[in-house]
C-alpha cells in the first residue's frame, strides 16, 4: 500500500526568492509600476510632513509670543455708532491684580509719507498711531535699528516705525525723517515684526502727548493690549470690558489675537485634506498599475505556471508566488514613496526656516496603505494563476 505523497511546503524565504525571481525578470515593467505607488504615497507622506512641519512652527511661534496677551478695541454703541474707549482705560486695565503689562495705541487723523513731495493720498497703506510708552514692553517687540519712545522723545516730533511701515517708505535705519501731518518727524527707530499684532507693523507710532500737540490727537485709545499670567487669562477676559468702560462694558470687544493663529492652522487643514485626497487618488492609480502588470505578467508566463504544476507546485503554492510578486512590487514603491517625501518634506522645511516633522504614524500608515494595495492588486492575478490547469498552460504558444 503506497503512502499519500505530500506537497512540498514553500518557507518564507523560498517565497521571497520566487517573488524576487519573477520581479527581476521584468526589470521596466516593475520600475514603472512601483513609480505610480511611490508618487503617491510621497504625495501623502510630503503633504503630511509639511503640514505637521507647519504646524509645528507655528506651535513654537505661539510658545515664544504667548498666548496670553489680550485686546480691547471700542465696537459699536446701542445705536450703531463707533464707540469710543475712556482715556483713563490703560491705566484702569494696569490695576488689574494679575496684569503684568498694558500698552495702547491711538489712531490719529494724519497721513506719513517719505519727503513733502509725494501726494498725500499716496499713503501706502501706513496709519499713523499714538503710542503709550508701554507698547513695546507688552508686545515683547525689539528695536531693530535706534530706539523706543521715551519719556522725553514721546513730547516731541519723532517716529518710530513698524517692520512693514519702514519697507514701505524705504527707511532702513534711524536717524532720517518722515513728513507726518504737515511736518518733518524725526525717525527714532525701526521695529522687529510683531508676530501678534500686525497692525503695529504698519504704522509709524508716535508718542502719546506728540500726537496730542502736533497731530491732534484726542486722547482716546483705540486699541489696548494686556498681558497677565497665564492662569489668570481667562480671568481678566471676564472682567477686562467691564474695567475698559465701566459704564458701557458692552461697547468694548476683547480678543486674544493668538486665537487668529490657531484659526489659521485649523484653516490650512482642510487644504491639507484636499492634497491627500489627491495623493490617494495617485496611489490608487499606482495600485491599478500593479494589478495590470500582475494580470499581463499571468498570461505572459502560462508555460510556466504550467510547469510548476506539473512538477507537484500546488494552487496555493501558486497564488502565494503571485501575491508575493505583488506585495514585494508594491513595497518597492512605498519605501521609495517614503523616502521620496520624507526628503521633500526635509527641504522645503528647511527652505521656509521650519522644524522638519515627519510624524511616525504617517511612515507607517504608508508603509501599511502600500501592503494593502498590494495585496488588493495582486489578489485576482494570483487566484487566476492559481486556477488555471498544468495541461492548457503547457499547451499555450
Amino acid at each position: 500500500m503506497s503512502a499519500a505523497l505530500t506537497p512540498a511546503r514553500l518557507s518564507g524565504r523560498d517565497v521571497l526568492r520566487v517573488g524576487l525571481s519573477g520581479l527581476r525578470s521584468r526589470p521596466t515593467r516593475v520600475v514603472l509600476s512601483a513609480l505610480g505607488i511611490a508618487i503617491g504615497i510621497a504625495t501623502m507622506v510630503a503633504v503630511i510632513g509639511i503640514s505637521s512641519s507647519s504646524k509645528e512652527d507655528l506651535l513654537r511661534r505661539l510658545d515664544r509670543l504667548g498666548t496670553n496677551l489680550l485686546t480691547a478695541e471700542p465696537g459699536d454703541t446701542l445705536f450703531g455708532q463707533e464707540a469710543r474707549l475712556p482715556e483713563a482705560a490703560p491705566s484702569m486695565v494696569a490695576r488689574i491684580g494679575p496684569v503684568t503689562a498694558v500698552g495702547a495705541t491711538g489712531a490719529v487723523d494724519a497721513t506719513v509719507r517719505r519727503t513733502d513731495r509725494i501726494p498725500e493720498e499716496v499713503t501706502h497703506g501706513i496709519g499713523v498711531q499714538a503710542a503709550s510708552d508701554g507698547l513695546l514692553r507688552t508686545l515683547d517687540v525689539t528695536v531693530r535699528q535706534g530706539v523706543w519712545l521715551n519719556a522725553g522723545t514721546a513730547r516731541y516730533p519723532g517716529v518710530v516705525l513698524g517692520s512693514e511701515a519702514a519697507r514701505r517708505l524705504g527707511v532702513d535705519r534711524a536717524g532720517g525723517a518722515v513728513w507726518i501731518g504737515g511736518r518733518w518727524f524725526t525717525v527714532l527707530g525701526v521695529l522687529e515684526p510683531a508676530g501678534l499684532a500686525p497692525e503695529v507693523d504698519r504704522s509709524a507710532l508716535v508718542g502719546w502727548d506728540a500726537a496730542k500737540r502736533y497731530l491732534g490727537f484726542d486722547g482716546h485709545p483705540t486699541r489696548i493690549y494686556e498681558r497677565s499670567a497665564d492662569a489668570a487669562v481667562e480671568d481678566v477676559r471676564a472682567v477686562l470690558a467691564r474695567t475698559v468702560n465701566p459704564e458701557n462694558p458692552e461697547e468694548v470687544e476683547v480678543s486674544r489675537p493668538s486665537d487668529a493663529l490657531a484659526a489659521k492652522a485649523a484653516a490650512a487643514g482642510a487644504f491639507t485634506n484636499l492634497l491627500l485626497g489627491l495623493g490617494a487618488v495617485a496611489l490608487l492609480v499606482g495600485g491599478v498599475g500593479v494589478a495590470n502588470t500582475m494580470v499581463i505578467s499571468v498570461l505572459e508566463r502560462r508555460r510556466e505556471i504550467g510547469l510548476r504544476r506539473s512538477l507537484g507546485a500546488t494552487r496555493g503554492q501558486v497564488r502565494t508566488q503571485f501575491l508575493a510578486e505583488s506585495l514585494l512590487l508594491s513595497a518597492l514603491g512605498g519605501v521609495v514613496g517614503v523616502v521620496l517625501g520624507t526628503a521633500v518634506t526635509v527641504a522645503f522645511a528647511l527652505y521656509r526656516g521650519w522644524p522638519p516633522v515627519v510624524p511616525l504614524w504617517a511612515l507607517a500608515g504608508a508603509l501599511g496603505a502600500t501592503l494593502a494595495i498590494g495585496t488588493v492588486a495582486g489578489l485576482y492575478p494570483a487566484m487566476r494563476a492559481a486556477r488555471l490547469s498544468p495541461t492548457m498552460a503547457l499547451a499555450t504558444v
